[in-house]
Parts: C-alpha cells; structure tokens; sequence
C-alpha cells in the first residue's frame, strides 16, 4: 500500500511536469493570456492588491469553493501548489528548444506568425490536457482549479467535462475583461478549445476523472507513515 502511494504521488510530478510544459508553450506563443490571469489582472486593477497578490487571493477563493463541493484536500494539491509554477517558471528560463522555435517564430510577420503562434498555443493546450489526465489519475487530488471543475462535472453528470471546464473559463474570461484584463487572441482559444481538447484527450487516453476516488492527505500520510 505505502509502494502504491509513492507510486501515485510519483504519477502526479510527472503529470504536472507535462502539464507545466503545455503552459509554458502557450506562454511562449505570446498572443494572449489565459483567463485566470486576465481575471488577476482585471482584479488587481480595481483593488490595491498586486497581480500576484490577486492571483493568490483568486487560488484561495477557489479553494473555498472546492471545500464547498466536499472535494478532497490532498497532496496533489499540495504538489501542485508548490511544483507548477516553478516547473513553467524553469521551462521559460531553460526552454532552450522552445526558445529556438519561437525564434523562427518571431522571424515571421504577419498571418505566417499568428498561425505559428496559435499552433503553438494548441499544442501547449494539449500537453496540458495530457498532464491532466496523468497526474489526476493518480487519486491523490487535484489543484484547486481541477478539483472544482471534478466537484462541478460529480454535481452535473449529464453535462461533459469538456463543456463544464468551457463553462468555468468563459465565466472568468468575462469577469476579468469587464474588470479590464488585457486579452487576446490566444485568450480567446483558451476560453473556446481548452474544454473540447482536453475532453478529446481524455477519451484518447481513456480517462474519465469522475471515476477517479482521490485519498485526503491524511489518508495518504496514515499509509506512507503508519501513523
């Protein structure tokens, strides 16, 4: 049982490894941010918190929001906390092979580049999709995001994942452009694709994360430590 959960915790470093890439790919493509950050943006122009500052206080809200949906609080989502941001923050600092592309990238001008760019874009929406899949497949529980979006697809069983994850992003895309966030064409192919691609990539993948029973943390520290 103890091999299992480190076997499991190992699954989701890999996944949020895969997952940061993806991020870091549409960062890279440079035509827009994702709506989470146009609504951090959009907050931190109307309150006296920083974009970092709005960021965080966005994270814990929807962390109250996953306690709401009684959704299991693990060490994926601890892992997340603490991994994620570092791995994208490294891969854009050491992402010598992305680099080179965006290179060639920046090269172009005109329809060539915004098409370059947006293939990129969806390319990093599918690494994201895939690590996903992997490290939610662990069962140690998601990043707060993730983990609303699995308590909202357990409460409408009826509705696919894809278009409830739409229907998540398009709401924050709304509240941060009213507010003011800077968007663009890449925001807008987050708001409208990142939904049916990761629904298409978890049925390639053959991962349906309704079914998935995620351990709380202390379940998953009773078994590693046998306390």
């Amino acid at each position: 049982m103890r091999l299992k959960t480190v076997k499991e915790l190992l699954r989701v470093v890999i996944g949020l490894a895969i997952f940061a890439y993806g991020v870091h790919l549409t960062i890279a493509a440079n035509i827009g941010v994702n709506p989470w950050d146009v609504l951090g943006q959009g907050i931190a122009k109307h309150t006296p918190l920083n974009y970092g500052i709005a960021m965080t206080a966005t994270s814990i809200l929807v962390l109250l929001i996953d306690v709401l949906l009684r959704q299991p609080i693990g060490y994926g989502m601890l892992i997340d906390a603490l991994l994620t941001g570092n791995l994208v923050q490294l891969y854009n600092d050491y992402g010598h092979f992305t680099n080179n592309l965006v290179g060639e990238t920046l090269k172009l001008s005109g329809i060539p580049a915004v098409c370059a760019s947006v293939v990129m874009m969806l390319i990093g929406i599918v690494f994201m999709a895939v690590g996903q899949a992997i490290y939610m497949g662990a069962g140690q529980s998601c990043g707060p995001r993730d983990t609303m979006l699995v308590g909202l697809a357990l409460r409408f069983r009826k509705i696919p994942i894809g278009l409830i994850q739409n229907c998540i992003l398009l709401s924050v895309f709304v509240v941060g452009w009213i507010l003011g966030g800077s968007v663009g064409i890449g925001t807008v192919i987050c708001v409208l694709l990142t939904g049916p691609v990761m629904e298409y990539v978890f049925k390639i993948m053959k991962f349906e994360p309704r079914k998935i029973n995620h351990k709380n943390i202390i379940e998953s520290t009773k078994i590693l430590f046998g306390v």
